[in-house]
């Protein structure tokens, strides 16, 4: 089986835990080092605390603090600063994905258009110097 030579690290960030487990499945399955985040206060507790991802997958909509919100602290605090971040939602409306640009992601990705393998695919797109937005009709 083909395996990264040093695993790169994923990060997580859904509320909904059938969907990190999921992700996470798939992302070790293709020799990542995963590490989950329920909810962006646990994402922000997490990377506080030290965690240095090599790219983050992050979820919209969620309660408390939503991922929009934990992206203008990622950013301003200056936390884990060389990492990739990709959006993962369902939120797909053409202002939803200029806000994620406006805010220096490199992807943006709909749940609902993406399978679990073809999100894995976009991640190691963009861990190699590429970018992917969705595409909006």
């Amino acid at each position: 089986m083909e395996t990264m030579e040093t695993p790169k690290k994923v990060f997580i960030c859904d509320d909904d835990k059938f969907l990190l487990d999921m992700y996470s499945f798939k992302f070790k399955e293709r020799g990542f080092e995963v590490i989950q985040a329920f909810g962006s206060v646990d994402a922000l507790t997490k990377l506080r605390d030290g965690i240095v991802p090599d790219v983050m997958l992050i979820d919209i909509v969620m309660p408390t603090m939503d991922g929009f919100e934990l992206l203008a602290i990622i950013k301003s605090e200056k936390i884990a600063p060389n990492a990739k971040i990709i959006i993962l939602s369902n939120l797909g409306q053409p202002a939803d994905i200029e806000k994620g640009r406006a805010l220096g992601v490199n992807g943006y990705v709909i749940k609902a258009s993406a399978s679990p393998s073809e999100v894995v695919d976009r991640v190691l797109t963009v861990l190699g110097g590429g970018e992917v937005f969705a595409k909006v009709e």
